[in-house]
């Protein structure tokens, strides 16, 4: 339709719902999967070849996000029967950096109608009217949308990113900080700031002198990289 408007879903609001066909039979989402972190994402075609190395280092990852209690989703405007093919390929053919015989076996949606893709604001006209952008809607359990990443066609997306996303994700929800640039697990986190009473109780009542502030406005304390890790993928 000429002239259709279709707004993205945003940050803190919940994950738009849709009935689709998979690779992996039909999916109602986000519904299927409450209580698991989702990462749903597009990707512009099958049988090309930056999605090919994106699909493999997913598939090469899957069992990752899988101790993560994170569930992949995949999708593009192709058809089930494309869908189906170029994972076979995939599986029987490629041998790329390393990785071979790699098979997918979380869901790709078929959405040649660009339906799904269109409500999820994935067709950027400026780049392609066609074909969907790399975009990655990262959901929690509670189906509520956390971060959002896109990438144009002609760009790889960085994995290692995405793991670090979601990793920070659960371990802000899991102690209530915040996380400074580049932050890996077992580096200091931030005390947020004025707001939240429990905050600056904590900040007043520490005699450990664990808290370190630079200013009044900018405080840090010590998380192990044990203590993040021993609640990642907790429900």
């Amino acid at each position: 339709m000429e002239n259709e408007i279709n707004v993205m879903p945003r940050i803190g609001e919940k994950a738009p719902s849709f009935e689709a066909v998979t690779t992996q039979g039909k999916i109602n989402f986000p519904e299927d999967f409450k209580g698991k972190w989702k990462i749903l994402f597009s990707h512009p075609a099958d049988f090309t070849p930056v999605c090919t190395s994106e699909f493999m280092t997913f598939g090469k990852m899957a069992q990752e996000f899988e101790q993560l209690n994170c569930q992949l989703i995949g999708l593009s405007v192709d058809g089930l029967y494309s869908h189906i093919a170029w994972l076979r390929t995939i599986k029987d053919k490629i041998d790329y950096k390393g990785m071979s015989g790699i098979e997918i076996q979380f869901p790709l949606i078929d959405d040649v109608s660009m339906k799904i893709a269109k409500q999820y604001g994935m067709i950027q006209p400026g780049e392609s009217e066609t074909s969907a952008v790399r975009a990655v809607f990262f959901i929690d359990p509670k189906n509520i949308i956390r971060t959002i990443m896109y990438y144009p066609l002609s760009l790889g997306r960085n994995f290692d990113e995405i793991k670090r996303v979601l990793i920070g994700l659960q371990t802000t929800d899991n102690f209530g900080v915040a996380l400074p640039a580049d932050w890996r697990p077992g580096d200091e986190v931030i005390v947020p700031t004025a707001g939240s009473c429990g905050v600056a109780k904590e900040r007043v009542e520490d005699k450990s002198g664990k808290i370190h502030c630079y200013d009044w406005f900018f405080c840090t304390r010590q998380l192990s990289k044990e203590e993040v890790e021993s609640k990642l993928g907790k429900k």
